[in-house]
């Protein structure tokens, strides 16, 4: 029986993580006439006037102020908004090119998307394919397939329900019975060692002390062209032992971020092998000592 190669599942955030902005302002945004800061602020001002969640009253401004300037949020529509996100330097290949090293030392690399975003902006993103799960915020539709309700808010604390599943191997965001059963550690497919998370921000914390906490990688990352205010801040994650590591935004080949994963991605290999040679070692070693009490037997 041949045997399985280790997964090492990398978990990111989207929006100042793989994207230096939020996906709403590369396109729907800018099509209900507001800038950002005027969007966010509006925002903003519903949760903290209604002290109710900042994800639903975002999704929830997004619907109104579509009405309100007559656009049509069908699945398409966020779709198409996804085309024009902006991405950091080295992200559109970043998939392959680990990927590719995950398959020299034989290491299985999958990609979750773990956000407080919009799932089909994600999917209409240029790197959408990429992933094997997109956990994010999502809309229900009616039969005129119009964004109606949220389906799914997805806020900074919710995020860690996910890793969860990751864990476990359970792709439904529905479910909410599998994640909770009795599981033995050697029959999850992703054990939290193998996990990286990669977040930019306070609202990654949860996910990524938890991630931390149970053996895996935090890399908290911030963008290169404003190194001194972020830096500080992810230096604080760093230093309050939250993260494993802090580097720029650069996802390419000579960046640090490559170095760090594929470094990671070599431990989960080694951990992998020494976890095998123990099996096999306990397990000649039973074989031995049961073998003298079944010729006594005799």
């Amino acid at each position: 029986m041949a045997r399985k190669k280790p997964i090492a599942a990398l978990i990111y955030d989207f929006d100042g993580t793989l994207s230096p902005g939020n996906m709403q302002e590369f396109g729907f945004i800018q099509a209900v006439g507001k800038t950002p800061d005027e969007f966010w602020d509006m925002s903003h001002q519903v949760a903290k006037g209604q002290d109710a969640s900042q994800i639903l009253c975002y999704m929830k401004l997004m619907i109104d102020q579509a009405k309100k300037y007559g656009i049509a949020l069908k699945r398409e529509n966020f779709v198409s908004f996804g085309k024009n996100i902006e991405l950091f330097d080295g992200v559109k290949e970043w998939f392959a090119l680990i990927n590719e090293y995950g398959l020299q030392h034989d290491v299985v690399v999958e990609h979750y998307i773990n956000s407080s975003g919009q799932t089909e902006i994600i999917e209409g993103s240029p790197i959408g394919k990429e992933f094997k799960k997109i956990f994010a915020c999502s809309y229900m539709y009616n039969e005129k397939g119009n964004a109606v309700w949220p389906a799914v808010a997805v806020d900074y604390t919710n995020k860690t329900q996910f890793l969860f599943k990751i864990n476990k191997g359970i792709m439904s965001i529905r479910d909410s019975r599998k994640v909770n059963e009795s599981q033995p550690e050697d029959e999850k497919p992703v054990p939290f060692t193998n996990m990286i998370y990669f977040g930019d921000g306070m609202t990654d914390i949860p996910c990524m002390k938890i991630v931390k906490m149970f053996g895996g990688n935090s890399i908290a990352v911030y963008p290169p062209a404003e190194k001194a205010a972020f830096a500080k801040e992810s230096r604080s994650m760093l230093n309050d032992k939250r993260v494993n590591f802090i580097c720029p935004a650069d996802y390419r080949k000579d960046g640090e971020i490559y170095k760090v994963v594929t470094a990671i991605i070599d431990k989960i290999k080694s951990d992998s092998d020494y976890a095998v040679l123990q099996r096999l070692n306990s397990n000649r070693m039973k074989k031995a000592q049961s073998e003298p009490s079944k010729k006594k037997s005799k």
